[in-house]
């Protein structure tokens, strides 16, 4: 049996952490059922949308905690009892809109002001431990990435994409760039590489009938839409387990170009639609020779084609991607140069609300 029928936290959640995960679980185990409100505030850079979303991800097995969330620019100023109201005000209309039970019987918080929020929902104050500072996490991303859950990882992971026709050096660039990245050690040591799975799926065609010539394959769309998805499937299993930067080795997008390469088709349904990137490094074909490493046609004019394919792909997709052009160090170098900048933009966030005598769940 229960403590409480309905408890409530409120926070910013700005990112969620570990520390919070545990305070929800610890004080839903306490009540019948559990609502966790995120309020945002427009001058934050991480979208309430997404706050909300890490949390359902994080919480989707625990049955009686619901996530919402409202925005709310009101000011914040625990001293001033109009901004009270007002932020009240927006946290009852944020629960009411949650479809949660009516009436709140237990406000769980960490914070010193939780006796006050819960007399003016007529509720039990319950304080809970500190679960940490999000206002660290934001001053130091990579310094603190051990602290956030899997689902705010593969938010905040800045990915970077290489892609580009066969034999122009998109596995080295990526495998290296990973290196370099592992290279700097904590969080960045678990740097990932991605790997291309219509490889493996060709290498698997290849198997099933070991006498057919590579360049006799068979191709027809529901071989892209195996290979589209499970290259989604790998990237989003690498980003939830790994470091502040995410190296793919081509993606769901650059499929539908191969797509295009076999079939001279390049739709791909809804499999083409991937999560946001940082940037795509397109390789250049110039300057690299041709390598048959035994899982390749040979067909020259056609790798030429498919560095414009990219090019016009990307640019009508609306995606940043850039040239790499060079011998291979020239195009390491160039990819670290745009890499870095983006990083660091992933890595900034916009001051919070803040007001006096608030230390505000962040």
């Amino acid at each position: 049996m229960t403590e409480f029928r309905h408890g409530l936290m409120i926070g910013k959640f700005y990112p969620p952490r570990i520390g919070h995960h545990e305070a929800i679980r610890d004080a839903a185990a306490r009540c019948d059922q559990f609502t966790v409100l995120v309020m945002a505030a427009a001058v934050e850079t991480i979208p309430l949308a997404d706050r909300m979303a890490w949390l359902r991800e994080e919480h989707v097995g625990d049955a009686n905690v619901r996530i919402t969330g409202i925005p709310c620019d009101a000011p914040v100023d625990v001293t001033d009892q109009r901004v009270w109201a007002a932020q009240v005000a927006a946290m009852r209309a944020g629960v009411r809109a949650a479809g949660a039970a009516p009436g709140v019987d237990a406000v769980f918080s960490g914070d010193d002001y939780v006796d006050e929020l819960a007399r003016w929902f007529g509720a039990t104050a319950v304080q809970t431990g500190r679960t940490g500072s999000s206002t660290a996490v934001r001053g130091d991303l990579a310094g603190h990435w051990h602290e956030l859950a899997p689902a705010t990882q593969a938010g905040l992971v800045t990915r970077v994409v290489v892609v580009g026709a066969e034999s122009s050096g998109t596995t080295t660039v990526a495998e290296q760039l990973a290196r370099h990245y592992a290279a700097r050690g904590g969080a960045w040591a678990a740097t990932q590489c991605v790997p291309e799975y219509g490889r493996e799926y060709t290498e698997l065609k290849c198997a099933t009938d070991p006498a057919v010539d590579i360049t006799e394959l068979q191709w027809d769309a529901n071989d892209f839409d195996v290979i589209g998805p499970e290259q989604t499937r790998l990237e989003e299993l690498a980003a939830r387990s790994g470091a502040p930067v995410l190296i793919c080795d081509t993606d769901a997008f650059a499929t539908a170009i191969w797509k295009r390469r076999y079939l001279g088709d390049a739709s791909g349904g809804p499999w083409t639609d991937v999560p946001p990137r940082a940037v795509y490094l397109l390789t250049d074909h110039e300057g690299v020779p041709w390598h048959d490493d035994g899982m390749r046609e040979g067909d020259l004019a056609i790798r030429a084609a498919m560095t414009g394919w990219f090019a016009d792909a990307l640019t009508a997709a609306g995606h940043s991607w850039v040239l790499l052009t060079g011998t291979l160090q020239d195009r390491i170098d160039l990819a670290v140069r745009t890499i870095e900048p983006l990083l660091e933009l992933r890595a900034r966030f916009g001051e919070p609300l803040r007001g006096p005598g608030f230390e505000g769940a962040s």
